[in-house]
C-alpha cells in the first residue's frame, strides 16, 4: 500500500531486505535468542553485513550504502518483523554509527565506523546509568583528563550488546563544576581496555541481545577517542535522538505488521460455531482497526523520515514517530492475541514474543512520556512563532464577547 511513497531505489532495498529476512536469517536464530540460548545478536549482522545491509545511510568509503532515512525506515520495518532483539542489533550500527559519521574524526571512521558496517565489529551505546534513564545530565560516571588520556569510572547499565561489544560509545561526565549542558563529554571506549560486564538481564522480552551492566574502573582511554568536541556531548546527544527513535518507530510497525499477519491468516482458518471466525464482525472489524492504526503509524514514520532527509528540525516528528509507531504496535499485538484467543498467549505461535518484545518500545531510547514532554515543547514554541502568520480562528465564533473571556 505505500510503495507510491518509496521511489524505484527504495523499493528495490525493500525487496533485498524481504528476500534477505526470508531466506537467509533462519527461525533457529530468532528462537534461540528469544530463549536466551545465545546472548549477542552478532551473528545476525554478519548474515546482514554478507549482504550489504549495515550502514545504509553512511558513506560508501565507510562500508555504508549512501542512501537516506527514507531508505533505512523502509529497511528497518522489514527486519522488524524478526523481532524486536533482532531488531535492535540491527539498528545499533545505525545508532552508534549516527555519531561517529557526524562527529567523528576520519582515524574514528576508518577505525571504527568502516569495520563495524562491514560486520566485523559489534557495538553499544552506553548511556543509561543506575539513577537515572531518560535524564541525560544526570550521568554521574565519570571521565578525568591525565595527560594524553581520560580516566574513565563509573557504571551503566541496560546495555544492549554489554557481553559481546568490541566497543561502546560512552557519555561521561568531564567537567563537573560546569553547567549541565557544558559537563558531558562523548568516547569511543574499546572492550579490551578492561571494561567489565555485569549481570547480564533476565529480560521479559527482547532477550539475547546480552543486555548487561557495564563498570568502568581506572579505564583509561586515549584522548583522540573522544567524539565531538570536549564537554559538549549534548549536541552528540540531541543528534542521536534521531536514529534512536526513528528505528525505534521503524521498527515497532514491523513488528506490529507481524502479529496482524498470523492473526488475520489464523482468522481465516479457524472456524467456531460453523464458520471462519473473519466472518465475526467483533473479529473483522479489529482486523480494520489493525489495519488502520498500522498504516497511520506509518504514514507518520515515513514522514518523519523525510522531514529529517530534508534537513530541517524534525523533533517533534521524530518524537511522535517513535511515540506513535509504539503505541500503535502495541495495540495491534493485543488485538491480535485476542483475535486468537487462548492459543495465542501460548508459544505455539510468535503473538506472546511480539507482545513482550514490543513493551519495551515505548521504554526505552526515551519513555514515551518524555515523547509527550518534547512533542508539546515544540508544539507551543511553533504555536507563538506562527502566531501572525496564520488567521485568528478565534474571530469566527458565532458569538465573540472579549468580556467572556477571563483568564485569571
Amino acid at each position: 500500500m505505500f510503495d507510491f511513497m518509496l521511489t524505484e531505489e527504495q523499493r528495490a532495498l525493500q525487496a533485498e531486505v524481504r528476500d534477505f529476512v526470508k531466506n537467509d536469517v533462519p527461525s533457529k536464530l530468532v528462537r534461540d535468542m528469544d530463549l536466551s540460548v545465545i546472548e549477542t545478536g552478532r551473528p545476525f549482522l554478519e548474515l546482514a553485513a554478507k549482504r550489504n545491509l549495515l550502514g545504509i545511510r553512511f558513506p560508501t568509503e565507510y562500508g555504508g550504502r549512501d542512501l537516506n532515512w527514507a531508505a533505512e525506515v523502509v529497511a528497518i520495518e522489514e527486519v522488524g518483523v524478526l523481532g524486536n532483539s533482532i531488531t535492535c542489533a540491527y539498528v545499533m550500527p545505525s545508532i552508534v554509527g549516527e555519531a561517529l559519521n557526524h562527529f567523528g574524526t576520519r582515524r574514528q571512521k576508518e577505525q571504527y565506523l568502516k569495520p563495524t558496517n562491514h560486520g566485523l565489529f559489534y557495538s553499544a551505546e552506553a548511556l543509561t546509568e543506575p539513577r537515572g534513564g531518560s535524564d541525560f545530565f544526570g550521568a554521574t560516571t565519570k571521565a578525568v583528563k591525565d595527560g594524553d588520556s581520560f580516566v574513565l569510572n563509573g557504571e551503566k547499565r541496560f546495555i544492549v550488546g554489554a557481553k559481546e561489544s568490541d566497543y561502546f560509545l560512552v557519555y561521561a561526565n568531564s567537567n563537573p563544576d560546569a553547567p549541565a549542558h557544558q559537563s558531558i563529554s562523548c568516547f569511543i571506549v574499546d572492550r579490551d581496555r578492561g571494561v567489565e560486564d555485569q549481570a547480564i538481564y533476565s529480560l521479559l522480552g527482547t532477550r539475547g541481545g546480552g543486555t548487561g551492566r557495564l563498570v568502568f574502573k581506572d579505564v583509561r582511554i586515549p584522548a583522540e577517542n573522544l567524539v565531538g568536541e570536549l564537554h559538549n556531548a549534548y549536541a552528540v546527544f540531541n543528534r542521536m535522538m534521531i536514529p534512536e527513535r526513528l528505528t525505534s518507530g521503524a521498527g515497532a510497525i514491523g513488528l506490529g505488521r507481524a502479529a496482524l499477519e498470523v492473526a488475520t491468516r489464523y482468522s481465516t482458518r479457524r472456524k467456531a460455531f460453523g464458520r471462519t471466525i473473519d466472518k465475526f464482525q467483533a473479529v473483522s472489524f479489529m482486523v480494520a482497526d489493525s489495519v488502520a492504526t498500522l498504516d497511520a503509524a506509518r504514514a507518520l514514520v515515513y514522514a518523519a523520515a523525510r522531514s529529517v532527509d530534508s534537513g530541517i528540525d524534525s523533533r517533534r516528528l521524530v518524537s511522535e514517530a517513535k511515540k506513535v509507531g509504539t503505541e500503535a504496535a502495541w495495540e495491534v499485538i493485543n488485538n491480535a492475541m485476542q483475535i486468537m484467543g487462548g492459543i495465542g498467549y501460548t508459544s505455539v505461535y510468535p503473538i506472546e514474543r511480539y507482545l513482550r518484545d514490543c513493551r519495551l518500545t515505548m521504554i526505552w531510547t526515551g519513555t514515551n512520556e518524555v515523547m509527550n514532554l518534547l512533542i508539546q515543547h515544540e508544539y507551543y514554541r511553533e504555536l507563538r512563532e506562527r502566531k501572525f502568520e496564520v488567521r485568528d480562528v478565534e474571530e469566527d465564533a458565532i458569538t465573540p464577547d472579549e468580556q467572556e473571556k477571563v483568564y485569571e
